[in-house]
């Protein structure tokens, strides 16, 4: 009876492992995909590049873990002067025209009065405009905090509380261990197809991604198609329109799923389905009997759909179109007439005094813009590409080790429990004495933290 048992038991979990829901023959159990040999391709067909190009080292989110030396002033890497170099040249041209005819020609003078009732009325939209936008940019980063702190609870759940029955059977405990792992690997895998959501990039064939889940069935996965979704390298002109923040030079972020002509589904969701059906299988198969455990673990799979929510939310609710054109246009009035009320004042000096404030104004108001999404790849978004390496790492730090017994970190020659003594000295004690040592170690605490008040006010007390 106990081989039958022992016999179905192995059945159900190859079948399991075999399943969509966990594949583990077409996945390393390492977190850390294999490389390919040289001139080997991985199969799945043509996939997009997400590593950081040469030509990208200046459009790319700002790496957090490089330091620069340089004062603030002086950095352009994250800085808003090179988009602000076109609209500069403009300002500085105009105002030259005006101070050219206001000096040979007439004087083209406004009163200043209009200089500060447009003035406050441009600081008020330049004010709404940015910290509306940081207040998303705070949320995007909250989020994204929310969602490493899940998948690590996420992940430490599985691996410590997820039993592996080595003593049923080795095999079926092999098969339980690779099936953590499988699962281990679909926690990052949300992250990383997180990412690429947000990014608008809704295929599966992606350098970090596809290893990760080539192995399920999913919409995105499905949908694939070469000549719609083929990455295309982009010319120096474009790239450099972009650099400049020329409107014209900026493509649509959403083009690729516009071209697709099937469902793309959403795959962050899809990966969570997975995760569920695994989490079914565990508790059923009873690998997961605690029903505490469960609770928790469900919260967690709630929370990053409440991630996935969120980021959406933060993603496709950007400022209302009236209050963005309405701003920009105010600001522009403004500049434009800021030599007229400036050249009686400065004379020749209005141009560059034109050009100092026009880069004031122009420059917070494209601040705004830019940190208004924060999960894109400008200088000055979140570095999402960096977060998801960290949870990866983590998520190994995690699988690097079996899970702890209690022998191998408590009934140890090295456990100094009491500072003064090791697991092995006092377990021989009476449990009286270890209690008594246990209050002596408040009063011992107690007496130091006194002393120390006395040394400090040692010569107070002697007088």
């Amino acid at each position: 009876m106990s081989a039958t048992n022992t016999s179905n038991s192995l059945q159900e979990s190859e079948t399991v492992l075999k399943s969509p829901h966990i594949n583990v023959d077409s996945q390393a159990t390492s977190l850390r995909q294999p490389s390919p040999m040289p001139g080997q391709k991985r199969p799945g067909g043509p996939r997009h590049k997400s590593s950081i190009r040469t030509e990208d080292s200046f459009t790319q989110p700002r790496d957090i873990e490089r330091h620069s030396k340089l004062p603030y002033f002086l950095r352009m890497h994250g800085s808003i002067t090179p988009r602000m170099i076109i609209p500069l040249a403009f300002v500085g041209a105009w105002a030259t025209l005006i101070t050219c005819i206001s000096k040979f020609v007439h004087p083209l003078v406004v009163s200043s009065l209009l200089l500060t009732v447009l003035g406050f009325v441009v600081g008020l939209g330049i004010s709404f405009r940015t910290s509306s936008a940081y207040e998303r940019y705070v949320d995007g980063r909250k989020y994204w905090a929310q969602l490493s702190q899940t998948s690590r609870d996420l992940a430490r759940h599985i691996w410590i509380h997820v039993k592996e029955r080595h003593d049923t059977d080795p095999e079926v405990g092999k098969a339980d261990l690779l099936g953590k792992v499988s699962a281990l690997n679909l926690i990052l895998a949300f992250a990383v197809a997180l990412k690429h959501r947000l990014r608008f990039e809704p295929y599966t064939q992606y350098e970090d991604l596809e290893p990760l889940v080539s192995h399920l069935s999913t919409f995105a996965g499905e949908a694939f198609d070469s000549e719609m979704s083929g990455a295309h390298r982009k010319t120096s002109w474009k790239r450099g329109g972009e650099y400049l923040g020329l409107t014209f030079a900026e493509s649509n972020p959403r083009k690729v799923i516009k071209r697709s002509k099937k469902n793309l589904g959403n795959l962050p969701l899809e990966i969570l389905t997975y995760l569920s059906g695994y989490l079914d299988f565990v508790s059923e198969s009873g690998q997961f009997p605690s029903g505490v455990q469960q609770s928790m673990v469900m919260a967690n799979l709630a929370s990053l759909n409440e991630v996935l929510a969120g980021t959406e939310r933060v993603l496709n609710t950007p400022l209302p179109i009236a209050y963005s054109i309405a701003i920009s246009q105010i600001t522009w009035v403004y500049v434009i007439m800021l030599p007229f009320q400036l050249w009686a004042a400065l004379d020749w000096i209005t141009i560059p005094g034109t050009i100092v404030g026009a880069y004031i104004i122009l420059g917070i108001a494209a601040i705004g813009r830019e940190i208004e999404n924060p999960f894109g790849r400008d200088e000055n978004d979140l570095p999402l590409d960096k977060f998801c390496q960290g949870l990866q790492d983590e998520i190994n730090v995690i699988t690097a080790r079996p899970p702890p017994r209690i022998e191998e970190f408590i009934s140890t020659e090295d456990n100094m429990i009491m500072f003064d003594g090791t697991y092995a000295s006092l377990a021989a004690k009476s449990t009286e004495d270890i209690r008594a040592g246990l209050r002596a170690r408040t009063n011992v605490r107690a007496g130091v933290a006194r002393s120390g008040g006395l040394q400090g006010t040692g010569e107070k007390e002697t007088v």
